[in-house]
């Protein structure tokens, strides 16, 4: 959310005014149930105070989104970048995927009859929502704790699967098929371009899809190009 919002919330600006702006204030309006689509012509002051929500508390909150300076992460180390990958994108998937879900299916249950498409864009989403769940525990389960332990150890540890690179090809494939989950949905949507009759939970939805994408691709470059490979020099240092 930008500065201007802050100042005009005397004003009043309302939930799709903000949502409008910045889509990602929704993910944040959500969690506090807060409905800026049918409801989105409510100031934000009036949508929390009939929920008994502090107004300025959750101002705050919208005002973090993006705060701070970004974290070097190319010049992270292998454990330093599992925390780093844990706290941002695996926290980000784990809450945005069921958002996600709820959405699509609101916006296709309004949209749907006209929209035909709808299906199949919600359907390639829970696909992929699908396979990125079981990829994340198997990453915070199994690979991440032996990555953690070759650093710790300073040298290959035993591991109960062999070689660490088994586990990381499993890891590779799995970032291939979300890979082409992402270029079939960004099809389907249009790259993600509402029609001139969306309303704006139907805008919303493109606009979070779009980010997911983004932020799926950014987290998979993370650990093909820069974790993966710093793990198997590690593991193999003859390999180098």
């Amino acid at each position: 959310m930008t500065d201007d919002m802050a100042d005009d919330m005397a004003d009043g600006p309302t939930l799709a005014e903000l949502v409008t702006a910045d889509p990602s204030t929704a993910r944040v309006l959500e969690r506090h149930g807060l409905d800026y689509c049918c409801g989105g012509r409510r100031s934000l002051r009036a949508a929390c105070e009939e929920r008994g929500i502090d107004a300025g508390s959750l101002l705050a909150e919208l005002g973090e989104l993006g705060a701070g300076p970004a974290p070097d992460w190319a010049s992270m180390g292998p454990a330093e970048l599992v925390e780093h990958l844990e706290s941002t994108h695996h926290r980000y998937l784990h809450e945005e995927l069921p958002l996600l879900s709820a959405l699509a299916e609101k916006v296709v249950g309004v949209h749907g009859g006209r929209h035909p498409e709808l299906a199949e864009v919600r359907g390639t989403y829970e696909e992929l929502r699908a396979d990125l769940e079981p990829h994340l525990m198997k990453e915070e389960r199994v690979l991440f704790p032996m990555i953690r332990e070759l650093v710790a150890a300073g040298e290959t540890p035993e591991l109960h699967c062999g070689s660490i690179a088994n586990p990381i090809g499993v890891m590779l494939m799995e970032h291939d098929r979300a890979g082409e989950l992402l270029a079939h949905l960004r099809r389907s949507t249009d790259t993600y371009r509402p029609p001139e009759d969306a309303c704006n939970s139907y805008r919303v939805l493109y606009s979070r899809l779009a980010q997911l994408e983004g932020d799926v691709h950014l987290h998979v470059h993370k650990e093909n190009n820069l974790l993966f490979p710093a793990v198997l020099a590690l593991a193999d240092p003859t390999a180098r």
